[in-house]
């Protein structure tokens, strides 16, 4: 026993809470950081706009998988939720770009579902992330305890914890140890974020005291009361409103000015690269956040393109699989599928889609229609040719290469012998 006694294991804990408060707190660099302190700065703001504005522009449709490919079915009950009102208190964008902004900023994102009695989806309500708990319970089922607060809307007014199944709750989660919990970008990298929340507060102190740089006082004696000294000098002199007023040392005092000048400091390299940074972490294309020093009229496409690629897909991805496992009924996830249309982002310059299309046209697998499709015009109609298939004159097929020629020879040899 004694030094070599084993303590008694505790029990586990079925709890997966999305409370991570020991990620939270103060950066190396001082600041505190969470996600209000977060959203403050502007390139942590625009990384957070841009993504969540895009997922929620998307077309979101509800397709039935059939022999000749996808068919869209507008009139499927989820179709009006997903793409017009999810409730009647918010539109689909609205209702998106909430739940885009609680996975950036949290790492998860929650949303009640009201069914019917049949199990159908009848609306979809956010809920707040840092509100909600994820625990797993003696049956070993998920659930999802939602605490509300007393302003909240309920008949009683007062507060307290909600529980809900798993069939009442859709959950995006984003990047996750164990696979049901994300975790918060923010939170991960709060020293980066703090960082650039230090070099804003001390480009504000510096420009708030007129650009002056602090500096000591000094007495060639000994001051009986240094800190009512000190207390005068800032009084008089020390803010925009108060700068540029002459001073007037008396009894010997000199002033000598310390602080580190924002060049030697490096403050607007370290501020552009802060941003750059942000933009890392988010896998945001430097340009989309104001930051056009490397971009170019030759390669601005192609970095829209990648962050289509790189950074939306992922997302896309966790939304219509997150949505096809939660809003579809059991008797419709064989043959139904929920997805975003993110041809309108992955489209070219309007020279390079004519050029397409020409191609396309030229070699008989697009057709009129099918291009005006594309191009969110009108259709033609059928019997003027719209659905039309045509290919060059000029091809033939391998096989018949050559049999023009050997017909005419055949037919001029017919001709000489006669």
């Amino acid at each position: 026993m004694g030094f070599f006694s084993r303590k008694k294991r505790e029990k586990p804990q079925n709890s997966l809470s999305t409370s991570k408060s020991f990620f939270w707190g103060g950066s190396t660099s001082g600041p505190f950081v969470n996600e209000n302190t977060a959203m403050q700065n502007a390139a942590v703001y625009a990384c957070v706009r841009v993504i969540s504005e895009a997922i929620a522009s998307l077309p979101l449709h509800v397709y039935r998988y059939e022999d000749t490919g996808t068919k869209l079915l507008p009139g499927h009950s989820l179709y009006n939720l997903l793409h017009n009102a999810p409730n009647p208190e918010m539109t689909s964008f609205v209702f998106r770009e909430t739940l885009m902004s609680h996975l950036l900023l949290y790492g998860n994102a929650y949303a009640q579902i009201i069914r019917d009695g049949g199990g159908r989806v009848l609306a979809l309500y956010p809920l707040l992330p840092n509100k909600t708990d994820v625990w797993r319970g003696p049956d070993g089922q998920i659930y999802y305890t939602y605490w509300r607060n007393t302003d909240e809307s309920r008949p009683d007014g007062k507060s307290g914890g909600v529980t809900l199944s798993k069939d009442d709750v859709l959950h995006i989660p984003g990047l996750s140890f164990d696979g049901l919990v994300g975790y918060s970008p923010i939170a991960l990298a709060k020293n980066a974020v703090g960082m650039a929340i230090a070099t804003e507060d001390y480009g504000a102190s510096f420009f708030a005291n007129n650009a002056n740089p602090g500096g000591i006082l000094e007495h060639p004696g000994t001051l009986k009361n240094p800190d009512q000294i000190r207390a005068a000098w800032e009084t008089l002199y020390k803010g925009g409103s108060r700068s540029h007023r002459i001073a007037v040392l008396e009894e010997g005092l000199k002033f000598h000015a310390i602080s580190v000048p924002p060049e030697e400091a490096q403050f607007l390299e370290t501020r552009k690269f802060q941003l750059n940074e942000i933009a890392r972490i988010f896998r945001i294309p430097p340009h989309m956040v104001g930051d056009l020093e490397k971009s170019s009229f030759s390669n601005i496409e192609q970095q829209s393109m990648e962050f289509v690629k790189y950074t939306l897909d992922p997302w896309v991805v966790r939304w219509e699989q997150a949505m096809h496992q939660s809003l579809l009924l059991p008797s419709e996830k064989a043959a139904l599928v929920i997805k975003f249309n993110l041809d309108g982002l992955l489209r070219g310059d309007y020279a390079t889609r004519m050029n397409g299309y020409a191609i396309g046209r030229q070699n008989g697998w697009l057709s009129a229609n099918d291009i005006r499709r594309l191009e969110n015009m009108n259709e033609i109609p059928p019997e003027d040719g719209g659905d039309l298939y045509l290919v060059n004159g000029n091809m033939v097929k391998l096989a018949d290469a050559g049999a023009a020629y050997t017909k005419q020879s055949s037919q001029n040899k017919g001709v000489s012998d006669s």
